[in-house]
């Protein structure tokens, strides 16, 4: 697994995020990082699209973090969820929620907007992509969704289902090109964006030397 750098200004990646899903994902990478909280607003504008908001609050953080840090490269990340391509859909944060959440999507299709920003402030680095995931669930009875709910308690996870843990067995299809993605950090292409900016996963490695 990778280091974790305790002093950002230090670090030559930064992870503008506290999610304990996105840190995970980014260790898989093996490269050493620090963890910054981007402190933004997420708060949506009106009527902003949510593939739109996604894209804006990734660069934010990325933005945010990148102006104390100029010379790191800061990964910004956020990710929407709607039901049937409409209303946005947050984290429960409770039993009940989590309950409705599961009721109302119980056969129909989630879509979710990944928003992966890298940003290096220093020489004005920057790329923004998403990745969309769509996620069809299972026909759910009230047992199912409460046995679920109660083995695993997803009321951190937009949609109430976790498809890396026990989520999986409520879901029906996934359909999407990054199965990080729909976890929190599109890691198929950060690694792409992440060789654009100098810095490839498997750089030394390539050349015959140890991993990073």
């Amino acid at each position: 697994m990778a280091d974790v750098v305790p002093d950002p200004s230090s670090a030559r990646l930064i992870l503008a995020s506290t999610s304990m899903y996105r840190r995970d994902l980014l260790a898989r990478l093996r490269l050493p990082f620090s963890v910054c909280a981007p402190r933004v607003d997420e708060s949506a504008a009106a009527g902003e699209a949510p593939g739109a908001l996604a894209r804006r609050l990734a660069l934010a953080k990325a933005d945010a973090v990148a102006a104390r840090y100029p010379h790191a490269l800061v990964i910004g990340s956020d990710q929407t969820a709607t039901l049937d391509g409409r209303a946005i859909i947050g984290k429960p944060g409770d039993f009940e929620r989590a309950r409705e959440q599961l009721r109302a999507s119980a056969g129909r299709t989630l879509h979710f907007v990944t928003a992966l920003a890298l940003r290096r402030a220093a020489d004005g680095f920057e790329r923004l992509d998403d990745v969309v995931t769509e996620v069809r669930m299972r026909a759910l009875d009230e047992a199912t969704i409460d046995a679920y709910l109660h083995a695993e308690q997803p009321f951190d996870c937009a949609g109430a289902a976790k498809s890396e843990g026990l989520g999986i067995a409520v879901i029906e299809r996934i359909d999407g090109p990054d199965p990080t993605a729909l976890i929190g950090l599109p890691l198929i292409r950060l690694c792409e964006l992440l060789e654009e900016a100098g810095l490839p996963v498997l750089g030394t490695a390539a050349a015959g030397g140890p991993l990073r």
